[in-house]
């Protein structure tokens, strides 16, 4: 008698799990990117730790906003990390939260010495300046060229060439602190655009640090997108 085969039942095909988009990480409140240097600065540090984020734009009809854009508030709060429970404002505040976070991402010098000089000249940056903002204000839209520089400006002017000139002298470049880019490019990079914007003269040496800052792919991306905002603010966007 022929023996009958046993059928095989085809084998069940594992059910495919639908792909899901990676949580975000993080998100970062920003202002504007055309005018915002604050929010550039904080953009670029969690860019630089490699920290994915969901950009959060407020919008510049929100007063608060408005204020701090135009140096009237009395506290900068924007940009606003928050990552893991934590809530940190401030660029200060958020270079360091992000360097214990993402050590070896090398926000800060390796070497000790190396390390409080960059603290001391982003703190200053950070902190100082206020006829420099007044001045120039970020505005990565505009071109002034032979603008003429409003002699309360000077000073600061001078004081960041001496900086970007004695860290270029004694690191080696290109960036501030030698070979790799880090807080201090991001807390001087918005000074970069305004020296840009507003054809201020510079030693070679101080040029070509402006040009490897905004060479940078992150700060093409942000100028690419700070070009097709369709806001305006009246007293940042004047006929120079």
């Amino acid at each position: 008698m022929p023996v009958a085969t046993p059928t095989r039942k085809p084998a069940k095909t594992p059910a495919r799990k639908s792909a899901r988009p990676a949580p975000v990480a993080a998100t970062l409140t920003l202002s504007s990117k055309n005018y915002s240097s604050w929010s550039l600065r904080g953009w670029l540090l969690t860019r630089f730790v490699g920290l994915a984020f969901e950009e959060v734009m407020v919008s510049l009809d929100d007063e608060d906003a408005r204020k701090e854009l135009l140096l009237l508030a009395p506290s900068i709060r924007v940009p606003c990390l928050r990552h893991d429970g934590v809530t940190v404002w401030n660029n200060m505040a958020i270079a360091e939260y992000l360097n214990e976070s993402f050590p070896k991402a090398g926000l800060w010098p390796a070497d000790r010495v190396a390390r409080a000089h960059a603290r001391a000249v982003c703190g200053e940056m950070n902190s100082g300046f206020a006829n420099l903002r007044s001045a120039l204000p970020m505005n990565l839209k505009g071109r002034f060229p032979k603008h003429k520089i409003w002699a309360g400006a000077k000073p600061d002017i001078e004081r960041i060439v001496d900086i970007w000139s004695d860290c270029l002298a004694t690191y080696g470049g290109p960036y501030l602190f030698g070979a790799k880019r880090g807080a201090a490019d991001a807390f001087f990079a918005p000074v970069a655009t305004r020296f840009m914007t507003y054809d201020v003269p510079l030693p070679p040496s101080c040029a070509a640090y402006c040009n490897t800052v905004l060479a940078m792919p992150e700060m093409q991306a942000w100028t690419a997108d700070a070009k097709l905002e369709p806001e305006e603010i009246e007293l940042l966007d004047m006929d120079f």
